[in-house]
């Protein structure tokens, strides 16, 4: 039964959490070791700001007074009656906050292209004394930081830093700012736009019948578990999958991929895979061992040189083809897995397995695309942080990888990143019905550029953008399985109820699948903005659209 929906919050106050977790994640989260420099770029002795021939100054003897005794000495009583008290309490706890890395970790990532391009856009802004670039003095400071006893805290970070004072450059910064501001107000526009598009579409459609199940419980099915070790010798790529079947059917099951984020493994989606095998479906969920958690685990132990290697573009929509070419296979051998269809599947992706999903549906990597894109991304200005990554397929060769797999009939992807390492061009091409998954509050993946504004793209007749105010890039992803070693990210970044968007997720991907993969119309209805007012939460808003409306599109334009 379906309970019923609940009044949601405003709007203003969701764009706010945006904005605020915009500012604090996109380049705190992601890039863990930059945090203490973004944040409050403070210098050994004193920092000036300077905009045209004006100057200020502070000294860091009054920042550390005050944050190791709260004592106001004059000179920073001068900026402090600008701030409110809540500010100044903030900014003492984030001066002696300590972030847990060790240096090797720190340094690892700072010598990766994804570290090298942040520092480069830092070091337009950060400056040594005498008006450099701040690079080199930034990476020596975060370094020898982590690895002092007091750890890698900003303030620890200004005693490290091998100059006397830092300069910032207050007309870069304040561009930058703009841009952010002008971000956050389209974002906004788009997203108000969707949610007015899903309450006009809920008015032309039946009312819910609230008897009818709700498809966040589990399904009747129950299940067993099993995991396949795979070895493709053409790669030389050894990886294992998780594969778990429902019992007693009456025909064979339709098969769903799961495909994990950069940085997860196979037991993040563990919730997704049981409650769809409750539904009837067989669901296999590849681990890519180049872009999951021990990638990264190996990259902060310096075993890994990269968060992830450009080939990763390429192996892990093979990981999945590999993967159905071995179920067809067992198919026939195999008892265990008679009961199958691996000639009628889905897939569903998060983040980089978004990316799987979409490229395994049709689209095709857009190298001129990424080549126009990727020329502006040492631009300080730009907030795409998925363009570090999308960027890095530039160093693959320039052919036509042909990843689509025939026997993927329909795809969902969670925060995929998709504007640049695919673009309109290669989005138009997919022709299976596709659902985007997007969390407004997605600093990663920003909504706008990655899921809005491509979802406009498809031309597929079957489509469908969902979006969650206030999910982040990884609200969707579930909870630890036990023995795993997930990389762990702090509660405020994966942000409020992750438990809400994962019921989502359920609820959406289980009639998705249903009706075409399962081929079962019955379900259809529950996609449907009606529904998805029906058990959408206050704490985040769920919204469904099937097309841009006339006012979108002219926005997008």
């Amino acid at each position: 039964m379906i309970s019923k929906p609940r009044r949601q919050n405003s709007y203003a106050y969701k764009r706010l959490s945006w904005r605020i977790g915009l500012v604090a994640t996109s380049l705190g989260c992601c890039f863990i070791p930059t945090i203490g420099i973004m944040r409050q770029a403070l210098t050994a002795e004193r920092i000036y700001a300077s905009y045209s021939v004006v100057e200020r100054s502070i000294s860091v003897a009054a920042l550390e007074k005050y944050a190791r005794e709260g004592i106001l000495d004059e000179e920073l009583a001068v900026y402090a009656q600008y701030i409110s008290p809540q500010q100044l309490e903030q900014l003492r706890r984030v001066l002696l906050t300590q972030i847990d890395l060790t240096p090797v970790a720190v340094a690892q990532f700072l010598y990766t292209p994804q570290g090298i391009i942040l520092l480069e856009r830092l070091g337009r802004i950060i400056q040594t004394e005498a008006r450099q670039p701040g690079f080199y003095a930034i990476r020596s400071a975060l370094i020898l930081a982590a690895a002092t006893p007091d750890g890698l805290t900003p303030l620890n970070v200004l005693r490290q830093f091998p100059t006397r004072s830092i300069r910032i450059d207050l007309a870069r910064s304040l561009r930058i700012a703009e841009q952010l501001d002008r971000l956050v107000s389209q974002t906004a526009q788009a997203i108000a736009l969707v949610q007015q598009d899903a309450v006009n579409a809920a008015t032309t459609q039946p009312p819910i019948d609230f008897d009818v199940p709700d498809l966040r419980e589990r399904g009747s099915f129950s299940w067993n578990q099993q995991t396949l070790t795979l070895f493709d010798p053409r790669r030389d790529r050894q990886f294992l999958a998780d594969i778990y079947l429902p019992l007693n059917l009456e025909k064979p099951a339709p098969v769903i991929v799961i495909s994990h984020g950069l940085g997860s493994d196979r037991t993040s989606f563990i919730y997704l895979a049981t409650q769809l095998a409750s539904y009837g479906f067989a669901v296999a969920v590849p681990e890519h061992p180049g872009s999951n958690a021990e990638q990264l685990r190996s990259l902060l132990s310096g075993v890994a040189a990269e968060v992830a290697q450009p080939n990763e573009f390429i192996n892990r929509p093979l990981d999945v083809r590999y993967l159905l070419n071995e179920l067809e296979r067992l198919r026939i051998s195999d008892t265990r897995f008679r009961n199958i269809n691996v000639q009628q599947v889905g897939v569903i992706g998060q983040s980089f397995g978004g990316y799987t999903a979409l490229a395994l549906a049709g689209a095709q990597l857009n190298f001129e695309q990424l080549q126009q894109d990727c020329n502006r991304l040492q631009d300080s200005t730009l907030w795409n942080v998925s363009l570090l990554l999308q960027c890095r397929a530039l160093e693959l060769p320039v052919t036509d990888y042909a990843l689509r797999d025939p026997r993927i009939k329909a795809a969902i992807a969670v925060n995929p990143i998709t504007s640049s390492v695919f673009g309109e061009a290669s989005i138009r091409q997919i022709a299976v019905p596709v659902m985007i998954v997007s969390g407004s509050a997605d600093t990663i993946a920003p909504t706008l550029a990655e899921q809005i504004r491509p979802f406009s793209w498809l031309t597929t007749p079957d489509k469908y953008l969902a979006v969650i105010v206030g999910a982040t890039h990884f609200s969707t992803i579930g909870e630890a399985a036990p023995g795993s070693e997930p990389i762990a990210v702090p509660p405020q970044v994966i942000g409020p109820t992750p438990e809400v968007a994962r019921s989502y997720i359920s609820a959406l991907s289980v009639p998705f699948f249903q009706t075409y993969i399962n081929n079962s119309p019955q379900y259809r209805p529950y996609l449907s903005s009606a529904y998805t007012q029906a058990v959408s939460e206050t704490s985040l808003p769920l919204s469904l659209v099937r097309s841009s409306s006339n006012e979108l599109e002219q926005f997008l334009r």
